[in-house]
């Protein structure tokens, strides 16, 4: 682990040993030997540069550009030419600074696989804009069309991982013996915030491509779940290792997540096949919630914030259930025009359950063994901590969510 020559801020460190996930892209120090993390030189100007130059491309410009081309909007090419513009002069500086070395990583690795698929993404969005329609461009258009769009889908996931990369090299985590419950923490939080983002876009833009699915969004949650379910049971407990509580734990929830997602799905859909609401993904998160807050817990402040977590994530699902039973009162989709605008004012109340879920996530994300034990070491307490990460969780509310109509 890092040492430490001088002893920053409360408010610093903590904000560091979450919010450093938003590094993007950095390599070139190969030369550092494996298990050594990092140097002891602070992180220079260039480096910080870097950090808030990717931040606002992959972070907000990409993420804003995808949501923008999927209505059509006039602004989604210039969105996204200045997101590639920042995102290649912060992935050079990464390269130029000359504070911390880091030791090769994830994240090192990583970033000129994700450049690659930028450079791809203006090659056929260059492409698809010159409207080459005649002979063989023609036939293969399409294809085109598809490829782009998945592409685009798939980017603000991978740089989603690369930022978690970021965070993890920037601090020198997860090496060694840590590398489990690091990898369980970070997917399951970023599994959380990535729910909460997709309720986000379905509630603001999604209304007309989930009616067109022919399928209320319980199955879809509740196909995810059972599959998740069935992951995590057999991949819990280290086969031919001793069973300890956490592993009973963990793969009790996943039977129940696999057990409870096909009910869901089985509820999903009417004897006529129509798509019916049901109250299954709700539950399930209300009891992954309850299980959670209850996980044992070497530090004290470790059991307050998964504690937080644990309530966070109750009230999401609670939250959740109220929307569709009360909110809602069952009704598959919001109206929308022909255009795929919503037509129907969104219920205050709905903006809710997606924050909780943000919120749920970057709780989880930010408690693992060595985050903890980094932050109690320098008498951090937990009510900073987790206002700390509730913050950051408004934050990113705010970049995934417009102004509300004025009705």
């Amino acid at each position: 682990m890092a040492t430490f020559r001088t002893r920053p801020s409360l408010v610093a460190l903590a904000i560091v040993s979450f919010f450093a996930p938003r590094v993007v892209s950095h390599g070139g120090h190969e030369a550092i030997p494996e298990g050594e993390a990092i140097s002891g030189e602070p992180m220079d100007t260039t480096l910080w540069v870097h950090i808030l130059l990717q931040t606002l491309a992959w972070g907000i410009l990409f993420p804003t550009g995808m949501v923008l081309g999927l209505v059509k909007s006039r602004w989604h090419v210039p969105t996204q030419i200045l997101g590639t513009a920042i995102a290649i002069l912060g992935y050079f500086l990464g390269h130029l600074h000359k504070g911390r070395q880091f030791a090769y990583s994830a994240h090192a690795g990583f970033a000129n696989w994700l450049m690659l698929m930028l450079i791809v993404q203006i090659v056929l969005g260059v492409y698809l804009r010159l409207h080459l329609e005649r002979g063989f461009l023609g036939k293969i258009r399409p294809y085109q069309v598809k490829a782009h769009g998945i592409l685009g889908g798939v980017m603000p996931v991978a740089a989603w991982v690369q930022m978690v990369f970021g965070g993890i090299a920037s601090q020198g985590f997860c090496r060694d013996d840590h590398v489990g419950q690091c990898a369980a923490h970070f997917i399951m939080g970023s599994a959380f915030v990535g729910y909460g983002i997709v309720l986000t876009i379905i509630l603001l833009n999604g209304q007309q491509l989930l009616k067109r699915s022919g399928r209320s969004q319980e199955f879809w949650d509740s196909l995810v779940i059972s599959v998740w379910g069935c992951v995590n049971t057999f991949t819990e407990h280290r086969w031919g290792g001793p069973w300890v509580a956490n592993d009973l734990q963990h793969t009790s929830m996943g039977i129940i997540w696999w057990a409870a997602g096909l009910v869901g799905i089985w509820l999903s859909r009417d004897r006529q096949g129509r798509p019916r609401r049901n109250l299954i993904p709700g539950m399930v998160i209300m009891l992954t919630g309850w299980g959670m807050s209850g996980h044992p817990q070497s530090l004290d402040l470790s059991t307050h914030v998964h504690a937080i977590f644990g309530y966070s994530l109750m009230a999401a699902g609670l939250t959740r259930i109220i929307e569709i039973s009360f909110v809602l009162k069952d009704k598959t989709t919001l109206d929308v025009t022909p255009d795929g605008q919503n037509d129907e004012e969104i219920n205050s109340f709905q903006y809710l359950p997606p924050f909780l879920l943000y919120a749920s996530g970057f709780l989880f994300m930010g408690a693992t063994e060595e985050q903890m034990q980094l932050l109690s070491d320098h008498h951090v307490t937990h009510v900073s901590y987790i206002l700390i990460l509730f913050s950051v969780s408004f934050l990113l509310f705010l970049c995934k969510s417009p102004l509300p109509s004025s009705g």
